[in-house]
């Protein structure tokens, strides 16, 4: 519910659990006033106050009165070089130079339905579920306008915002920031929340309270990367998973991004997140308009598992676009980690030849089917199937895996290109490089430059070709490096800095041309794993492989820390051999297959090389997933302990949304001597029914969630543990 106070001059945004308050003030400034639990109503701004701040200075139309400064109130979008010192939101490059954004409030209007942003993604949905704010800012110097579109959904308390700059006057005027987001506090007793990693290690949450000065993450990869994620939280000092009030916000983008929070001198904070600004500028011609990515807000009044709750039904109903939606997602193989590169179709066939029969549905054929793909040095950019492995194409492949009663799936990584490559050798100018300059290589490649058309329509019709020829069900679309020497030869020196941003729009461009002509096909992202795991790829990409470490125990960790915002449908999990290809670690397949049950679920090994009980125990975890799909994918999400505490057991829960079923997984840490009595606490029940867990007794939702279940003493490291609650 958007509501608009002419009297006050106040708009007020209000969702189910909470409400946001912006107020056009003075001299037409657009202040903050509230962002909480919800309200009643009135103004919010009263406890704002106006004093004379030594080095805050005032704006020209308050004449000689000292009172009033931008620097010490709260900005809706904060400007840049006219007064207010801490994190701006946007910068602006005039034609004389200046560097300066005074923005005004001009007028505002509510709406019924969702803005929608141009080739951008964005969370989307009709005119019963979802209300638009669109309020317009101009600097009348700069002839500058700045469109701020505010959704509401009330249902999941969230909130999207995004921007667009329009240069409404008759010079050329260059944009050198502009935030999506800009929110203030007029308090710093503030915790920072952000999920940092590595690649195999990513999104492990880490947590400290705001300091004076910026606190920041970001990316300049060219991807939102595996080292910080695109989402933060600013909670409570004292937030938990149950209480505390906590505010999670997520950049919809896949390429550099800025999260920056500051705690000013007046003991208020800021946080700012945006496109970064490192080497990014966009030149706006007159009458052009430039539209910066989507944010996503949830406020939580009552801790993080609420808000991760509210974001994981956001994101399922109101961002992905699912193929499959309404529909359980097939159990893959996928042989990667049983051949690599070093495969032929007779191989392949016999890994799969006993997947139907163990319950598994869709075989995934990885890296290598391609050109001269004999290892990572070649191939990339050349996509035509290597006869020499495929004989008769993929066609002749995909119809005896089919034969088999299994779908068929196939890896693609079209931003990438080897120097040894048919692509290469005729075009050198359509990879990324700095002229005078060699080229780095990661993993032995190149970047594509993606943003220019040419090249995205040449390999969109290579893999269009291939993707033509057979019946494919599945896509695994990988980015195995980051971006450097990022210069284009499409664009002049003066507009070089708008390349980074090109490239990601030449992406959701390409992913958008797939959803068309494949409608059918699901596809899953993937960088590495987890290096583009973000709100932008799950527009176009429903799952995302959420890392190349398959280690059940560091997925423990890596998957804790993805579900605080990504619901556990979009996160590609597989149960692998052992010892593991990453830890080397050895874990039990009943643990392996619980942990990945916190995924899409699937198989990355060699199945004729597994025992008749490690087949056995194949066939009765995928049986057991099917059965419980629905609940795991679509359920409430609760997260039971924090792996990171280093505690005797990781634990998370799954609860139907009518509270009849719930499904507990718990994993042990190493065993040790002399173990204690443990019970878990279970969460989300309904209090006045009565359930029987793994088909036995029957117990309250009250004492279940009060008194606990006593967990039997698992003897050995990292055993596994399910629990499943039905109501009588």
């Amino acid at each position: 519910m958007i509501l608009y106070d002419a009297q006050d001059k106040t708009y007020t945004l209000h969702t189910k659990n909470t409400t946001y308050q912006m107020k056009v003030w003075d001299y037409n400034i657009l202040l903050h006033a509230y962002y909480g639990p919800r309200l009643s109503g009135g103004d919010l701004s009263y406890p704002l106050r106006c004093a004379d701040r030594g080095f805050s200075p005032n704006p020209s139309e308050a004449g000689t009165s000292r009172t009033f400064s931008l620097d010490t109130f709260p900005q809706e979008y904060s400007t840049c070089g006219v007064g207010d010192f801490r994190l701006p939101s946007i910068e602006l490059e005039l034609p004389s130079g200046s560097r300066t954004a005074d923005l005004r409030y001009v007028s505002g209007e509510v709406r019924r339905g969702k803005y929608g942003l141009e080739g951008l993604p964005a969370f989307y949905g009709g005119e019963e579920e979802w209300e638009t704010l669109s309020i317009l800012l101009r600097d009348a110097a700069a002839q500058v306008e700045v469109e701020l579109l505010y959704g509401v959904r009330e249902e999941y308390d969230l909130i999207t915002r995004a921007v667009r700059v329009k240069n409404a006057g008759n010079e050329t005027v260059r944009l050198c920031r502009c935030a999506s987001l800009c929110l203030d506090f007029v308090r710093s007793d503030l915790d920072l929340i952000t999920f940092n990693g590595a690649h195999v290690m990513e999104r492990c949450p880490s947590r400290a309270p705001l300091r004076p000065g910026v606190q920041s993450v970001d990316s300049v990869r060219g991807a939102s990367s595996h080292q910080h994620n695109p989402f933060v939280i600013l909670c409570d000092r004292d937030a938990n998973e149950d209480s505390g009030l906590c505010i999670g916000a997520m950049l919809l983008y896949s390429g550099n991004f800025l999260a920056a929070a500051e705690a000013d001198q007046f003991e208020n904070s800021r946080l700012v997140m945006g496109l970064n600004p490192y080497h990014f500028s966009w030149t706006l011609e007159p009458g052009a308009v430039f539209t910066a990515p989507e944010a996503a807000m949830v406020c939580s009044p009552c801790g993080f598992g609420q808000m991760s709750r509210q974001f994981h039904k956001a994101i399922r109903k109101d961002l992905i676009r699912d193929p499959w939606a309404g529909r359980r997602k097939p159990v893959l193989i996928n042989h990667w980690e049983a051949t690599e590169m070093y495969f032929t179709a007779d191989k392949l066939v016999k890994i799969a030849q006993d997947a139907p029969e163990l319950g598994l549905e869709l075989f995934v054929m990885d890296d290598g089917w391609f050109g001269a793909r004999l290892d990572d040095n070649a191939g990339l950019g050349d996509w035509f199937v290597n006869e020499n492995k495929l004989p008769g194409g993929l066609r002749a492949l995909v119809d005896r895996i089919k034969a088999l009663g299994m779908e068929f799936g196939i890896w693609i990584e079209p931003e990438m290109v080897n120097e040894d490559s048919d692509l290469y050798r005729a075009h050198p100018d359509w990879a990324l490089n700095v002229p005078g300059r060699g080229p780095s290589r990661g993993r032995n490649q190149l970047v594509l430059d993606f943003s220019r058309q040419d090249v995205r329509d040449h390999i969109y019709g290579q893999i269009k070709a291939v993707l033509s020829s057979a019946d494919v069900s599945y896509i695994k679309w990988d980015m195995n490096r980051s971006l450097t020497e990022v210069w284009s030869a499409a664009l002049p020196a003066d507009r070089q800095g708008e390349v980074y941003h090109r490239y990601v729009l030449g992406v959701y461009e390409f992913a958008e041309r797939l959803r068309r002509d494949f409608p059918h096909i699901l596809i899953e992202g993937c960088s590495g794993g987890g290096g583009r795991f973000d709100g932008g790829m799950l527009h176009y990409t429903p799952q995302i492989w959420c890392s190349d470490n398959t280690d059940a125990v560091d997925r423990l960790r890596i998957q804790y820390g993805t579900s605080f915002c990504y619901p556990v449908s979009t996160m590609g999990a597989h149960v692998s051999a052992v010892p593991n290809g990453v830890s080397k670690r050895i874990t039990p397949m009943e643990t392996r297959g619980v942990v990945a049950m916190h995924g899409t679920f699937g198989y990355e090994m060699d199945l004729s090389k597994c025992t008749p009980e490690e087949k056995e125990t194949v066939r009765r975890q995928t049986a057991f997933f099917k059965e419980h799909c629905d609940l795991i994918h679509d359920g409430d999400y609760y997260r039971l302990s924090d792996p990171f505490r280093n505690g005797p057991y990781t634990a998370w829960e799954h609860v139907s949304h009518d509270k009849r079923e719930a499904l507990v997984s718990l994993v042990t840490g190493p065993f040790r001597g002399a173990p204690p009595f443990l019970t878990l606490r279970i969460k989300g029940l309904d209090p006045a029914l009565r359930y029987r867990v793994n088909g036995e007794g029957s117990w309250s939702g009250e004492v279940l969630m009060q008194v606990g279940w006593p967990l039997p003493i698992l003897r050995g490291d990292y055993q596994a543990l399910q629990l499943y609650l039905e109501a009588e």
